[in-house]
């Protein structure tokens, strides 16, 4: 494969957007109110969407293996999954 000036700008974006999902979680844990903490954890999880869109472009253009997206993509999974179980546990708990 020839080097293409997209695949760096492609793994910058990924590394600013999955440091991103971690900073935002981190920041949750001293939230000021519970709708804070959901805030904190949605912005988690919309740049957990966009490290997923990263993830893809570079499968699809073929600068990492089926079997490296398949494992990043199985972590990302759990960290989406578990975003949304907790937020929808907080929102549920907010409406008692």
């Amino acid at each position: 494969m020839a080097f293409d000036i997209h695949e760096p700008v492609i793994s910058k974006q990924i590394y600013r957007s999955g440091t991103s999902i971690g900073a935002n979680i981190a920041e949750s844990k001293n939230a000021q109110s519970p709708a804070d903490f959901i805030n904190k954890l949605s912005i988690a999880l919309k740049e957990a969407n966009e490290t997923e869109y990263w993830l893809k472009l570079l499968l699809f253009s073929d600068y990492v293996k089926e079997t490296e997206y398949e494992s990043l993509q199985n972590d990302l999974n759990v960290i989406i999954g578990t975003l949304v179980k907790v937020i929808k546990k907080v929102k549920d708990n907010e409406q008692l």
